[in-house]
């Protein structure tokens, strides 16, 4: 299998980018080619910029021009490159600490830039039905978010200040592995990294390690397909999870 790692590390000594390490080292142990993209030290650039399109402005919708730059093959290079490894990988991996509820900067960039119109959103099957939320450009392919936070886990829960965590990774297991294809695999988090009870370094590489060793055969997360449970508003229909209204009602029911 073929691995895209991408690393949101804010620097080469943070904890996220020794977790990533840990995380090629076990893959290329098992086999995975492993193609690693450290974000910080290609000094990615992650606002979308009229250079991505070969145009000097913007004067159209961005999709439009991405679209356009693709088939007249003037997306920057840099872009191309990426969409290249992404097309290629089996196995898409993004690690990052968790910043202000969400991913940095530098790694939403990175899926604003390479994510483009026309390659991974945008498309229509045979019957002219949009292809998202289970049946995108890149069905076939897996995803894994790696994160770290640094308050207390229970912070996180069900009842935590902070939200739960898997509510504040559906936008990026649901809005962008999902939407495009990518089936989704039960997130990494290391919580409490900043804690005096967190276990400590070598207690999150081996997390890491056991993770990375089952990637192949985990089951991914269960969400419902556009298609087929939801109606022609794209509201879930009633008789699925009726009377909820939370962000789990997206995700199928275990079998009884």
């Amino acid at each position: 299998m073929r691995t895209l790692l991408v690393s949101a590390a804010p620097s080469a000594t943070s904890l996220t980018a020794d977790l990533a390490h840990t995380a090629e080292v076990t893959l290329r142990a098992r086999g995975h080619e492993v193609d690693l993209l450290d974000l910080a030290r290609l000094a990615w650039q992650p606002a979308v910029r009229p250079s991505d399109y070969g145009v000097d402005v913007l004067s159209a919708p961005v999709g439009t021009h991405a679209r356009a730059a693709a088939t007249s093959g003037v997306l920057a290079p840099e872009v191309r490159r990426h969409q290249d490894l992404l097309r290629k990988a089996d196995v898409v991996v993004l690690a990052f600490p968790l910043w202000w509820a969400g991913m940095p900067a530098i790694l939403k960039g990175w899926v604003d830039r390479v994510f483009t119109e026309g390659f991974a959103y945008g498309l229509r099957d045979a019957r002219g039905n949009p292809r998202k939320y289970g049946d995108g450009a890149f069905v076939g392919k897996r995803g894994l978010v790696v994160t770290t936070a640094g308050d207390r886990p229970e912070a996180f829960g069900p009842r935590g200040v902070n939200g739960h965590i898997e509510d504040l990774l559906f936008p990026i297991n649901h809005g962008v592995f999902w939407y495009t294809g990518i089936a989704p695999l039960a997130p990494l988090t290391l919580l409490g990294v900043d804690t005096p009870v967190w276990p400590g370094i070598e207690d999150a590489r081996e997390r890491v390690r056991r993770r990375f060793e089952t990637l192949d055969t985990d089951e991914p997360l269960p969400y419902r397909r556009l298609l087929e449970d939801y109606d022609a508003d794209r509201q879930l229909l009633d008789e699925h999870a009726p009377g909820r209204d939370d962000l789990a009602i997206h995700r199928r029911a275990p079998a009884a």
